[in-house]
C-alpha cells in the first residue's frame, strides 16, 4: 500500500500521461492550481509568501499532490486538502491527503501530512484503513525535495 502511493507520488508522469490522453479532462496548462495560487500570494525574500507561509513548501506540495483531486486549498493559513483519489490500479481503496505548511522557513518541521485510506468492501461501502507510517514519511520527503529544487532553480535564475 505504502508503495502504491510513494510510487504515484514519485510516478506522478504516468497521471500526467493518463490527463493529456483524455480529451474530457481540462487542460492543466489552463486550469494549473500551483501557479494561480502561488501567483496569489506574492513572494517576499527568502521564499516567504504575503501569507506568513514558505512559498517553496507551497508550491511543491501544490505539485506533489496534483494528481489528486484538490477539495480546499488556504494559502493564507497554509493548508492543502484533496479530494479522496482512486489510483487506476487498485480501484477497490482510494486516499484523501491534509498538508499543513506550518512556517516561514524552508525546514522540515515547518511541513506536516497527513493521509487517510479507505477500501471497498464488499457491498460496496467504503472503510477506513490504516495508513502505514512510512506513507506519510515518504510523501512529506517528496514535498520537502521539491521544495528544495524550487528554491534552487529560483536561485540560479
Amino acid at each position: 500500500m505504502a508503495l502504491l502511493l510513494a510510487g504515484l507520488v514519485g510516478g506522478c508522469s504516468i497521471v500526467e500521461g493518463i490527463w493529456s490522453q483524455n480529451p474530457a479532462l481540462p487542460d492543466r496548462k489552463k486550469t494549473s492550481r500551483a501557479s494561480d495560487s502561488t501567483a496569489a500570494l506574492g513572494t517576499g525574500t527568502a521564499g516567504v509568501t504575503n501569507a506568513g507561509i514558505n512559498a517553496y513548501l507551497w508550491r511543491a506540495a501544490l505539485d506533489t499532490t496534483s494528481f489528486m483531486p484538490l477539495a480546499s486549498a488556504d494559502p493564507f493559513g497554509g493548508i492543502i486538502i484533496t479530494d479522496w483519489y482512486a489510483p487506476p490500479e487498485s480501484p477497490g481503496e482510494r486516499f484523501k491527503l491534509t498538508v499543513y505548511i506550518l512556517g516561514r522557513e524552508l525546514r522540515a518541521d515547518g511541513l506536516r501530512v497527513a493521509a487517510f485510506r479507505q477500501v471497498r468492501q464488499a457491498d460496496g461501502v467504503w472503510a477506513d484503513a490504516e495508513v502505514e507510517p512510512k506513507t506519510v514519511i515518504e510523501l512529506e520527503d517528496n514535498i520537502l525535495t521539491r521544495a528544495r529544487q524550487l528554491r534552487i532553480n529560483q536561485t540560479a535564475e
